[in-house]
């Protein structure tokens, strides 16, 4: 199953103090196994190890650490541990379900424990398709209720220090992001909502020369895809999107990208324009960033479609390499 914000601890190495012994003992059993090995690993620190799973899922192995944060990977998913040198830690699982039925047992089991809670109670929270449309009270209520469970786990006494800190400051950062989520996807459906008057964007530089506008488009659907050189799941969508502007060359619709890029890059996006055989209407918004703080563009590629009047049809509207993309133009009657 997915892991979402929380497990972003995994590549983070923490040294706390000394166990009586210079190595972690590893042991346990893997019910329904989908390999004949495990693998624990840190990139963080370059830490790696294979440790064979017998026939009837039960594994052993000692391993010199730098005591902190461990995932272990079964062949299809992934568990988070906490080694420090001198533990002696017993994990159960079944793959079937994974997250659900995994255990830690022995010296030094309660942070992996902990994890292993914390991962479920996170999962549950964001497997919620109505968290963030809850009305403001209802969300600060059960987000409270998850930080205050949190905390009230994080009050075991037998907790490793440094974990502890660590949690304190996992916990916070995770409560200012679903915060800023929340705010975020309240203005999309507020004042960006189906059917509001467009932000605007003005004079942005068009790469066949000139400068273009959004009113300059009116009376035809714009879709917008807001992108950069450097942006890998940008220039991924490239290939779909130039699909798209075939499938629907002729039609009452421009497809408009908007270069975010920096100054110091504006002859790079120059050059991929060229490179790339960028189609439809290519601009660089340069300092002008006006257009994308009013569409609260937090991450790109980020696509918006406006009618034909400068209204809003969808402002965080389906990637080209989306399907729906597809569907939703189709209703359109372009």
């Amino acid at each position: 199953m997915k892991k979402l914000v929380y497990l972003s601890i995994l590549a983070i190495s923490i040294i706390s103090c000394k166990k009586s012994n210079d190595y972690v003992t590893f042991s346990g059993k893997i019910t329904n196994k989908n390999s004949d090995s495990i693998v624990v690993s840190n990139p963080q620190v370059g830490f790696s190890r294979v440790i064979k799973v017998d026939e009837n899922g039960v594994f052993k192995d000692t391993m010199k650490v730098e005591n902190g944060f461990f995932s272990v990977f079964d062949g299809k998913e992934y568990a988070t541990v906490y080694f420090q040198n001198g533990d002696e830690i017993n994990m159960t699982l079944d793959t079937k379900e994974f997250d659900e039925t995994v255990k830690f047992s022995g010296s030094g089991a309660d942070e992996s424990n902990f994890l292993a809670t914390s991962s479920l109670a996170q999962e549950s929270l964001f497997s919620d398709e109505n968290l963030y449309s809850l009305p403001k009270a209802d969300f600060d209520t059960k987000i409270n209720d998850f930080i205050a469970d949190f905390d009230k786990r994080l009050a075991n006494k037998s907790l490793d220090t440094s974990f502890v800190s660590f949690q304190k400051q996992n916990i916070e950062g995770l409560q200012k992001y679903v915060s800023r989520m929340y705010e975020e996807k309240s203005y999309l459906t507020t004042v960006l909502a189906k059917g509001k008057v467009s932000p605007k964007f003005t004079g942005y530089e068009n790469f066949k020369g000139g400068e273009t506008s959004l009113d300059d488009l009116k009376g035809k659907y714009v879709y917008i895809d807001v992108w950069a050189t450097w942006c890998n799941p940008c220039k991924q969508e490239i290939p779909f999107l130039q699909k798209v502007e075939k499938q629907f060359h002729g039609k009452n619709i421009e497809f408009v990208s908007i270069s975010t890029d920096r100054q110091e890059d504006y002859f790079e996006w120059k050059d991929m324009v060229t490179e790339k055989n960028l189609g439809g209407i290519q601009l660089y918004a340069g300092d002008n960033k006006q257009f994308f703080t009013d569409y609260k563009v937090s991450s790109i590629p980020r696509f918006i479609l406006i009618d034909p009047q400068g209204n809003i049809v969808d402002a965080n509207a389906p990637r080209p390499s989306d399907p729906k993309l597809i569907e939703l133009l189709n209703t359109l009657n372009l």
